[in-house]
């Protein structure tokens, strides 16, 4: 199996979920999600991106939102910023969780590419602690501290307001162009990650948000989990001329499969096949070139393609890849070897 480094995964809220399963969850899986040892094993999954998220509260607008969203065209409100007390005990716990998971021996919390390659080399998932919309960061001593216990990757929002950035809604069709750019604070955030060498997440910001990160940051611009506009035009995508931003940098995206950012008119019925996925792929690697597109899968955080239901079932789209006349050299880059590219030029080796 060509192996693959997988941009993003929520898979650990379902171990703070679990309690005391938390362990026979990850080693032997329960059926449910996307994601568990057992699956990354037969799907090649060598590694990737753990991210630490908190929910916004449960609303009674949930149903109603769900329901807009599967009939498009839609546009939610963006919900309200969590409070650092609110989302710091839960993003520690989750923190905890990734930590408990290395203590299984099947696992190993990396710092640097050489640390990638050297789990992967062992046979031990390659995991990077992310977190997805900085709440739980309360200052620039936090943000160190978070460092400190292995943070590498950071995603100033999460489609709703930070003290640092603002989110996109979500909406389709849309632009990601809504809201204002970065705060004093987040201006201040992109230089201590940019000093600290933390990779910043761009998936999920807006636009101008995006643009002055990409006017701050002397690191390769990088969209963990994200498609693109042109195919598909949901806010969460990024337009053609973020695309060329992001190449002029020698950043990166990685295809986020999520059903409702694939689907060219924003539809979240059952998809089969790799048609829609390859459209996003081409369109990608005609901007962003061959060493510029990776894979951010967005398990247990969105709706998946049928035949990329879970993380065992990998291999269908290198398969769909390899079919559709990538040669085995960019196949393996996509899969794995432009997220280590990309992060030996954040991060140094």
């Amino acid at each position: 199996m060509i192996p693959v480094f997988d941009g993003h995964n929520d898979f650990l809220q379902r171990m703070v979920d679990a309690g005391a399963g938390r362990d026979r969850l990850w080693s032997k899986g329960d059926g449910t999600g996307h994601l568990d040892l057992p699956r990354m094993q037969a799907g090649g999954v060598a590694g990737g991106f753990f991210a630490i998220w908190t929910p916004s509260p449960d609303s009674e607008d949930d149903a109603a939102a769900a329901v807009m969203k599967a009939n498009p065209p839609f546009a939610l409100p963006l919900p309200d910023e969590v409070s650092n007390a609110d989302s710091l005990p839960r993003a520690l716990a989750q923190a905890g969780q990734l930590m408990a998971m290395e203590r299984t021996g099947t696992l190993k919390i990396c710092r640097s590419a050489a640390d990638i390659r050297a789990a992967m080399a062992e046979g031990k998932i390659a995991a990077i602690l992310h977190i997805e919309g900085a709440e739980p960061i309360a200052d620039m001593d936090a943000l160190h501290l978070w460092h400190a216990m292995g943070l590498r990757s950071l995603g100033p929002v999460w489609s709703r307001p930070t003290r640092y950035a603002h989110g996109v809604p979500f909406a389709f069709p849309g632009s990601p162009d809504t809201g204002a750019g970065l705060t004093d604070a987040g201006k201040q955030l992109v230089r201590e990650c940019n000093s600290l060498r933390i990779m910043l997440d761009l998936s999920h910001l807006n636009e101008k948000g995006f643009d002055d990160i990409a006017a701050l940051s002397d690191a390769p611009l990088v969209a963990s989990h994200s498609c693109a506009h042109a195919v598909a035009p949901s806010t969460r995508n990024l337009t053609d001329r973020q695309l060329q931003v992001i190449a002029d940098s020698k950043g990166l995206v990685g295809l986020n499969y999520a059903v409702g950012f694939l689907h060219p008119q924003g539809l979240r019925d059952p998809m089969h096949g790799f048609d829609i996925v390859l459209r996003h792929l081409d369109h990608l690697l005609s901007f962003l070139g061959e060493d510029g597109v990776a894979l951010g899968s967005d398990f247990d955080g969105a709706q998946m393609p049928e035949d990329l239901s879970d993380a065992s079932k990998q291999q269908n789209l290198i398969q769909a890849m390899l079919d559709h006349g990538y040669g085995q050299e960019l196949v393996e880059k996509i899969a794995y070897r432009n997220w280590i590219g990309v992060l030996e030029r954040t991060w140094g080796r």
